[in-house]
């Protein structure tokens, strides 16, 4: 089948939709399928407001359709709510061609965060843009309840997988003299991710906790991080096995966010031994839950404490019963291809 996934999110982006989409791919091409891929690095673009390092397409309505259109994919799948995806989404309702969106990220909490925009407004928009859709992919019970709540409807699962060949746990990484952490104290508190203020990322490193805290991650916020927190090692983005590292080299996972709609890296923590410590919100509530390979507690400095005395293989063990395959099966399930399974001749 050909599959058509619009997404403004995309390479060179750092963040988990773009791992998630990139990953689906590849799985969904190993399976047979063809994938076609509309992204922004195809379009003229222009810098986000506050996020200058994402790229936003710039009026890119008739390209869209023209890319739809020359395409020809069987089914749709619009991945997130930018300019793409507002296009996408036009193009298909003036034609009458059934489409799948997702959520994969909690904007109207991000929008408030950055620009204090009331959440009724903001998820008023985000109904507008769900409502046509055949069916709203979320990754957790979690966020299809809040979603639920908030109006949105036809929902389905498609939970996140982990690469664990990838990420596992590493003894050399964790090596005083040679580690991606070598010379620095004891237990390493670490975070990975965007440095940005929808992560909370302030309120992990205003935590008072022994040895050191460790940010592996690149954002808006970073330079301003860097100043305020000296105490704070900062490594920088980090990309396949040298993130691998990274992350094997930690003692605790730290998630401070309270907006993911699940929280990738969760699982790539896991999968290479590390425990976690997070606020008990949807997300890690849904990955963790009363699993015993975190610490889920209000008090932040108390659930990283706590998280030291984790059990870490078995939260390698946990991890293990994630996989993209099943992952991409769901994906594939809750699609919406043409009635005909080709190109319908109407949206010629």
């Amino acid at each position: 089948m050909r599959i058509l996934v619009v997404s403004d999110a995309w390479r060179p982006q750092v963040n988990g939709v773009v791992r998630t989409l990139d990953t689906l791919k590849g799985e969904l091409e190993r399976t047979g399928h063809d994938v076609v891929m509309v992204t922004p690095d195809c379009f003229r673009t222009v810098a986000c407001p506050t996020y200058p390092e994402i790229r936003l397409a710039f009026r890119p309505g008739p390209k869209v359709a023209k890319m739809i259109r020359e395409a020809q994919p069987c089914a749709i799948h619009i991945a997130t709510e930018g300019p793409l995806g507002w296009a996408a989404r036009r193009y298909c309702i003036r034609m009458g061609l059934p489409f799948t969106t997702a959520y994969h990220t909690r904007f109207p909490e991000y929008i408030q965060a950055r620009f204090r925009v009331p959440l009724p407004l903001s998820y008023a928009v985000m109904r507008r843009f769900h409502g046509a859709s055949a069916c709203v992919m979320v990754a957790t019970q979690g966020i299809e309840t809040e979603l639920a709540k908030r109006g949105i409807g036809r929902i389905s699962r498609w939970s996140r997988g982990v690469d664990t060949e990838l990420f596992r746990p590493r003894p050399e990484a964790r090596d005083e003299a040679s580690g991606p952490f070598a010379g620095l104290p004891r237990p390493i508190f670490l975070y990975v991710g965007r440095v940005a203020v929808e992560k909370n990322i302030e309120a992990f490193l205003a935590l008072d906790l022994p040895g050191t805290k460790a940010v592996v991650g690149d954002g808006p916020l970073l330079e301003d991080m860097k100043r305020r927190h000296p105490e704070v090692h900062f490594a920088g983005a980090r990309f396949g096995e040298d993130l691998a590292a990274h992350y094997a080299a930690g003692d605790v996972f730290v998630f401070p966010s309270r907006t993911d709609t699940f929280g990738l890296v969760l699982l790539e923590a896991l999968a290479s031994g590390l425990p976690v410590a997070a606020y008990p919100v949807p997300g890690p509530a849904d990955v963790i839950g009363a699993s015993p390979v975190g610490v889920l507690d209000p008090d932040l400095r108390k659930a990283a404490l706590a998280a030291l005395e984790v059990d870490t293989s078995a939260c390698r063990a946990y991890a293990l019963e994630f996989s993209w395959a099943a992952s991409t099966r769901q994906f594939v399930d809750n699609l919406a291809p043409f009635e005909t399974g080709v190109w319908p001749a109407a949206a010629e």
